[in-house]
């Protein structure tokens, strides 16, 4: 099968991107195809130009934040008619949208934290939820540009005066407790991972995520049956409510003293490194990182 592998781009998680498009170009090889890999720049028209060129029988989006997962990519490869993995175009810029999740989650009926989206002069102006609270982009990724503000913490108007993410922000109450994340595979979830962050970080943010020795990956979680089972269940629910394909992730906080598990996010590009979370819960289900790199293409293909 001749396959296209877009990666790179031009957000700022371009160097995740590199190293996901990388090792899926390998294991795709591996497996058989013909690759074309094809590093996405600011220009769109040299993409589209060696799209066409290499005339793929389906493209696999190794792309991650804006621009990638927010449904951009995803218009353009539907107007070209060409195949790709993972969500498509609206489930994509639904999901890449935080306060857009949040009501389609809530409104089925899935669990997530209290809050709102705020100017950045509200965020400047006052406390817009009592502390401990979360800031973040209403559209990025990675955790890129997430803050947590605490009780007698000071920076606030800090954090909104030196704002680069547009004129909003969702701002959440901050949920205590253990980071977990679930892999999606069409229709079957596969584990609950936890992360454990080092303990130098103050949470599980971009370093904890994507440096060495940032985090440490638990699968299966070391949870009570009945909250794996709920985990699993949350994230089937998520991807079908958002109208995902492919494969997705779903993150969580989970509070032990409440018993309390809630949506963080949904990914719909989830990271795709060797080590990434899909990968390793993919991994402890018995599925090679080549075999998930041919099942993703493989489904994006129309019936």
């Amino acid at each position: 099968m001749k396959v296209a592998v877009l990666y790179g781009g031009t957000s700022s998680e371009r160097p995740v991107s590199l190293v996901s498009g990388q090792a899926a170009i390998d294991a795709l090889k591996e497996k058989g195809h013909d690759v074309t890999p094809i590093d996405v720049g600011p220009d769109i028209a040299v993409t589209i130009s060696a799209l066409r060129s290499a005339a793929p029988d389906v493209v696999f989006n190794a792309l991650h934040g804006p621009r990638g997962e927010d449904g951009t990519i995803q218009g353009v490869l539907e107007w070209l008619n060409l195949p790709y993995t993972h969500s498509g175009l609206r489930a994509s810029a639904v999901a890449m949208n935080k306060a857009a999740t949040r009501t389609l989650l809530a409104a089925a009926g899935l669990p997530v934290a209290e809050g709102r989206v705020v100017t950045v002069e509200e965020l400047a102006e006052a406390d817009p939820l009592a502390a401990p609270y979360v800031v973040k982009p209403v559209a990025e990724g990675s955790s890129v540009g997430v803050e947590i503000i605490r009780p007698g913490d000071n920076r606030r108007k800090a954090i909104a005066d030196g704002w680069k993410f547009g004129r909003t922000a969702l701002v959440e109450n901050f949920i205590p407790g253990r980071e977990l994340t679930t892999g999606v595979m069409g229709d079957r979830a596969l584990a609950v991972t936890e992360i454990l962050p080092a303990e130098t970080a103050a949470f599980y943010d971009f370093d904890a995520k994507y440096k060495a020795g940032g985090s440490r990956h638990v699968v299966p979680a070391d949870l009570p049956d009945g909250v794996t089972e709920r985990a699993l269940d949350y994230a089937r629910r998520a991807h079908e409510a958002l109208g995902c394909a492919g494969a997705s992730r779903t993150d969580f906080r989970y509070d032990d003293a409440t018993d309390r598990l809630v949506i963080l996010e949904v990914n719909t590009q989830p990271g795709m490194t060797p080590t990434s979370l899909l990968p390793e819960q993919a991994a402890y289900r018995g599925i090679s990182y080549p075999d998930l790199c041919d099942w993703m293409v493989r489904e994006a293909l129309p019936l």
